[in-house]
């Protein structure tokens, strides 16, 4: 795998971006001059990332996922997504009295969502789509194949298709973070 030099990130056009990003040279960045990333960020092999997106520090975004931010998504300090997660902010109306397609002007289309947010030291499993005005709240692991249509519990564990409750999640994750900050 190889990463942008700091010169290719520079050319990107990103809204902002910290120290120690690593972007694959083979992910897709769409509308770079909305998104901004902060420090210790890897982002891996065919990714995609397109609209309104912040992503905190200490974050990984495994090869193959997407996030089509249109309305808006925000990685919080510590997150991650596992290869193949999916993130919509925005969905078509498939009900068939309206077109589908970016390429349809606005006027046939009716596109609506939310604003998805994945709070601080939360993972997602391998496979998962997470669909428009979600929040996963702090600590949240979302287990591998998952389908997120609702917002979840603060440090609980989550998982299915749909996705629902299993478990309490420890904290033992807080003990390790004031040794990093």
């Amino acid at each position: 795998m190889a990463f942008l030099t700091e010169d290719e990130l520079k050319n990107v056009g990103f809204k902002s971006y910290g120290s120690n990003v690593l972007i694959s040279d083979k992910a897709s960045i769409y509308s770079p001059e909305t998104i901004s990333i902060g420090s210790h960020v890897r982002i891996d092999d065919f990714c995609l990332l397109s609209g309104d997106i912040t992503l905190g520090n200490y974050i990984h975004i495994s090869a193959y996922s997407a996030l089509y931010g249109k309305l808006g998504i925000e990685m919080e300090d510590f997150t991650g997504l596992s290869p193949r997660c999916t993130i919509f902010s925005a969905s078509d109306d498939f009900g068939g009295e309206y077109m589908i397609s970016p390429m349809v002007p606005d006027e046939f289309t009716n596109v609506n969502g939310g604003k998805v947010t994945i709070k601080r030291f939360s993972q997602v499993g391998a496979g998962t789509v997470i669909l428009p005005n979600v929040t996963l709240d702090e600590g949240t692991a979302i287990g591998a194949m998952s389908l997120v249509k609702t917002n979840t519990e603060e440090w609980s564990i989550f998982g299915g298709c749909p996705a629902l409750f299993i478990k309490q999640r420890k904290k033992n994750i807080l003990n390790l973070y004031e040794s990093i900050k």
